[in-house]
């Protein structure tokens, strides 16, 4: 039986509105008799904490653990517990505390309502651990007995030696007399791996955990979600049995806490679009949609694997004749789609995918771009005999996505040499041991458009499959191994961020790089489409903004900014949603005379601006993930009519459409297309 439930706020309840407005109505509908006490356990401090329940943001807890783990309070009683305050006195003083760190000429000081009696609040941005340990030892020197608390590759807390949120669960739960193994705790940094760690403790990281907290509860029993923020929390207490189901909110119910996590112009803006309920009539429209879409994909089953496109409604020749294969990227993209269907049928589809790439890895460990369906020979690079980065990167995610969904261990045991392979190739492929990986000119799914060197599309999917190998890592039992991936996630993450989402804050930490003159865009709105180590580009990759939230790499703040500016310029008109914006027009400095290659690339076609019914589908869950339930559903309603109009007939879910015309062109029943839009509608539960 759980008795007490503690949980991180920011990123954990905090971060999607329709999942903390689901949590509190199931909370509040589970019986009193069985209900856990509820304990709040945050970084924040006590008054930030009573403001935010005081709002109506957060429901009423019974007690909070604030200050990461400095203080304690009774909410019911209204008053702080002195019993535990008094044991922080011993080998604490404050200001001893931030004289000896803000001696290091790369920290600064958080502002003063991040400030506690026991907490000295500081930034600190991509520190590696040599420099945590001089600290420490700075702080050691300086006379001190304390804890320095590190997460999210920014904030450093240094709080009393027996101060931290797992400590401080410990002394609560034995004051209440309730046993470790009666707790379940929640959260998605590396500040919240105090609690895990505690002998007998059961927790919860939620979907959307940074690498920090995978990495240091590896090995342990711990339920991971596939949930984001909330959803990720609830999925964790259905399966502790602490709760017996998911509640929605009453529709009529106005009282239910928003989510503290949105900035108001995202609310002004979702807000003016003012989204009707969905129709019985749309209800019903999306549900054949989907049954097109599953029929669809079912056109591409072959005994290798997923075709790209259905082989016989399609013509083929020249260049044209590799989408009669299995591909690196189309297939595991549409394994990942299809993998909620699970009759028999689709699963050894997946299963064969799967198979028939790592069947056919090279010599060195490349995954093919593809591999023939007519003469099974792979081919490992595409259009112009350019290598394909990301076929190998989409297999690693995609093996993940399929263990994880199927439980099947098998397969991954008798596989794991070629894995390791194919991952060991894509290593290779960081030349300069940055963390992020080189690639050729159109060396990847654009492959007849112009990015090189570090395209953001690459390096988003090169952070994740970090994490999914690190996570198959330890469904094996590898725990060094794994800790190691993800700990390397963690660096290829902070590199991102870096180079690709200029500040006018600069950097602090004396490198300098030729890249840097990114900084005179100022503060953008977005990840750039690409850096080198002599110039950049400024433009939106939609696909890849969107996907670097899906797979976390931009914050829930940072992912609003990213929608606010896509939103506005229109990307998702007339349908969802075009790949890159604003088109490379011709004259251009970054046009290239290839653009013209089977007329593929000119401005609002294809790579250049054009729609594409499968990154659509991610903008769906981009919307959704921010918690805009109502918009998803719109902008699903919209992509179901791109995929209906067809050029010869209904319902051929072409591979992409013409970005101002948005009439169909390319491929019928194009694999990815009809997989994302199934995985979507899942998603949202329309079926």
């Amino acid at each position: 039986m759980v008795k007490l439930f503690s949980t991180d706020i920011d990123g954990t309840l905090i971060g999607k509105p329709d999942a903390l407005e689901r949590f509190n109505a199931s909370w509040v509908a589970c019986p009193e008799s069985r209900r856990p006490l509820l304990c709040y356990n945050t970084g924040r401090l006590l008054d930030d904490m009573l403001e935010l329940i005081e709002n109506g943001d957060l429901m009423e807890p019974d007690y909070l653990i604030c200050g990461v783990g400095t203080l304690i309070y009774d909410y019911r009683k209204q008053e702080k517990i002195k019993d535990f305050t008094e044991i922080l006195e011993e080998g604490w003083n404050r200001d001893t505390a931030a004289a000896a760190v803000g001696s290091f000429s790369e920290v600064s000081v958080q502002p003063k309502h991040f400030q506690g009696p026991y907490k000295s609040s500081w930034f600190l941005r991509d520190a590696s651990e040599d420099r945590l340990h001089e600290i420490e030892e700075a702080l050691e020197k300086s006379g001190l007995d304390v804890n320095i608390i590190y997460s999210s590759n920014r904030d450093l807390d240094v709080v009393p030696k027996y101060a931290n949120k797992g400590n401080a669960l410990t002394w609560l739960i034995k004051r209440l007399n309730i046993k470790p193994s009666e707790v379940v705790v929640a959260g998605d940094t590396g500040n919240d791996s105090a609690m895990f760690r505690k002998k007998s403790i059961r927790g919860i990281v939620v979907g959307n955990a940074q690498p920090e907290l995978h990495e240091r509860t590896v090995g342990l029993d711990v339920y991971r979600a596939d949930g984001v923020c909330a959803d990720g929390v609830l999925e964790g207490l259905i399966h502790f049995g602490a709760i017996d189901s998911v509640c929605e909110p009453q529709q009529d119910t106005c009282d239910l806490p928003r989510d503290p996590s949105l900035h108001k112009d995202t609310l002004r803006l979702i807000s003016e679009e003012k989204v009707a309920d969905i129709s019985d009539a749309d209800r019903e429209y999306l549900k054949l949609a989907y049954k097109k879409a599953v029929e669809g994909l079912r056109r591409n089953i072959t005994p290798m694997g997923f075709s790209a496109c259905s082989l016989e409604d399609n013509v083929t020749e020249g260049t044209d004749e590799n989408y009669r294969s299995v591909w690196g990227r189309d297939g595991s993209i549409t394994v990942i789609g299809s993998l909620k269907i699970g009759d028999a049928e689709m699963r050894e589809c997946q299963r064969n995918t799967l198979k028939t790439l790592l069947d056919h890895l090279s010599l060195t460990g490349q995954v093919p771009s593809n591999v023939s369906i007519d003469t099974g020979d792979p081919d490992y690079s595409g259009v112009g005999g350019i290598c394909s980065i990301d076929s190998g990167i989409w297999l690693i995610i995609a093996v993940f996505e399929f263990v994880r969904a199927t439980g099947d261990l098998d397969f991954l045991r008798d596989n794991a040499k070629n894995l390791q392979r194919a991952m060991d190739w894509l290593s290779a492929q960081d030349s300069n041991n940055d963390g992020l990986i080189e690639v050729p000119e159109a060396g990847d799914w654009t492959d007849l458009f112009g990015r090189s060197y570090n395209p953001l599309y690459d390096e988003v999917l090169w952070y994740r499959a970090n994490i999914c190998y690190g996570r198959l890592m330890e469904m094996l039992g590898k725990w060094a191994m794994a800790g190691d991936y993800l700990r390397w996630a963690s660096h290829i993450k902070r590199t991102i961020l870096k180079k690709f989402w200029p500040s006018t804050n600069g950097h602090k930490d004396g490198e300098y790089s030729f890249a840097d003159q990114q900084l005179t865009m100022g503060d953008t709105h977005y990840l750039l489409a690409q850096t080198t180590p002599f110039s950049f580009d400024w433009r939106c990759d939609v696909y890849a903004n969107v996907m670097a939230f899906l797979f976390d790499v931009l914050s829930t703040d940072q992912a609003q900014k990213a929608f606010r500016f896509m939103w506005g310029v229109g990307v998702n008109d007339p349908y969802p949603v075009r790949n890159l914006y604003p088109v490379v027009q011709a004259g251009d400095p970054d046009w290239k005379p290839y653009y013209t290659v089977n007329l593929l690339n000119l401005p609002n076609h294809y790579h250049n601006g054009g729609i594409w019914p499968f990154v659509g589908a991610m903008w769906v869950q981009f919307i959704h993930k921010l918690g805009f339930r109502d918009l998803a559903v719109a902008e699903l309603l919209k992509l179901a009519k791109a995929n209906e109009a067809g050029i010869a007939d209904a319902w051929e879910f072409n591979e992409w459409s013409h970005g101002e015309t948005g009439r169909p062109m390319g491929k019928t029943y194009q694999a990815w297309s009809c997989s994302e839009f199934v995985k979507v509608c899942q998603m949202l539960k329309i079926v």
